[in-house]
């Protein structure tokens, strides 16, 4: 009984992200789906483990959902990833460094 209440809830879940616009990866982390998507991308475009992310931020542009965050890779890098729907792979561009 428990594992069909495990599996209502994640059905439940997952059709809340698919209606709420989100890119369609389960998540596999407390992070939202949306990270795992871009962990997996940035480990296999730009070998980037991901250390952690700054600047997470989700929202609407235009009627179309907008997510964007930086991610800081294990051997210091990082990179700007944004992705606004319909996409369904982010931009990712490696941040150099600035000078003011």
């Amino acid at each position: 009984m428990t594992r069909l209440r495990n599996t209502a809830g994640g059905a439940i879940a997952l059709l809340g992200a698919i209606a709420a616009g989100v890119p369609s990866a389960n998540a596999q982390s407390s992070d939202p789906a949306w990270l795992d998507q871009l962990s997996e991308q940035l480990a296999s475009e730009q070998d980037c483990a991901v250390d952690y992310y700054l600047n997470i931020r989700e929202s609407e542009l235009a009627g179309r959902h907008t997510f964007e965050a930086r991610a800081q890779c294990r051997d210091g890098r990082q990179f700007d990833a944004s992705l606004t729907e319909p996409a369904e792979a982010f931009t990712i561009k490696e941040c150099g460094v600035q000078v003011c």
